[in-house]
């Protein structure tokens, strides 16, 4: 039986000209996710995250901290690169990257079908509570449609599932992966493995806890997800670096 686990990329710069890119608190909360691997004893053979640059920093800081680095100071940086090596015989590889498991594109989301005066993005001054419930909507339009072509939800769902299945089948039984994405993957999957519909998924994404980690397991009968979203070790840092967006 392999064992992976999702982490979602810490706090973005919502409002500033790029949001790709980690914010103070998106470093601490990547920093905490990678300690609360290393506390737990888990042992990684393989790790890999999507191409965008919040996803790799994220890897970066988690896996520093994975390494022994204080979760106070984590690692930046805009790519994963070689990971710290660990003296106690831990997993000092490269972190692999992989489109699929990239965030589908929130700004054209919801822009898309509005006149050009009338549309928000992720840098448009709009707050984050107005932008979440414009991006609901047209979450739970884009997974509605029914139809499989490329951009379509099926599409995107599909290609992440097929991550998940490659890295399941390289891990063979007993290995261990850490995969650094966003709440749209993330999602998607544990809708996929739970069989809930449109209102589920489109509940999962906006509840994703930035630095959460969730847990999935693959084996002869299957896969399985056996935790959604933990933050426990976020929680017990401060509630005050909690956050979803």
């Amino acid at each position: 039986m392999s064992v992976i686990y999702l982490v979602r990329h810490g706090q973005a710069s919502f409002g500033a000209a790029d949001y790709d890119v980690l914010s103070e608190l998106g470093h601490r909360q990547a920093a905490l996710a990678g300690a609360e691997l290393r506390a737990r004893g888990v042992r990684i053979d393989l790790a890999a995250s999507g191409t965008l640059r919040r996803q790799r920093e994220t890897a970066a800081a988690a896996l520093a901290a994975y390494a022994g680095a204080p979760a106070s100071q984590p690692a930046t940086g805009t790519g994963a690169g070689p990971a710290v090596a660990l003296g106690d015989g831990g997993w000092a590889g490269e972190t692999e990257a992989d489109a699929r498991w990239n965030e589908y594109d929130q700004d054209t989301m919801v822009g898309d079908g509005r006149p050009p005066a009338q549309r928000v993005s992720t840098s448009s001054g709009i707050s984050s509570r107005s932008f979440q419930g414009l991006l609901d909507n047209a979450l739970a339009e884009w997974m509605g449609r029914g139809d499989t072509g490329p951009g379509s939800f099926r599409a995107f769902s599909d290609g992440v599932a097929g991550a998940l299945d490659e890295l399941s089948g390289r891990l063979g039984s007993g290995g261990t992966a850490v995969v650094f994405s966003s709440a749209g993957p993330i999602a998607a999957l544990c809708g996929r493995l739970l069989g809930v519909g449109v209102e589920g998924l489109v509940q999962l994404n906006r509840t994703m806890i930035n630095g959460g980690i969730t847990k999935i397991v693959s084996g002869r009968s299957g896969t399985s997800l056996i935790s959604v979203n933990e933050h426990s070790h976020i929680d017990a840092a401060g509630r005050e670096l909690l956050s979803y967006r």
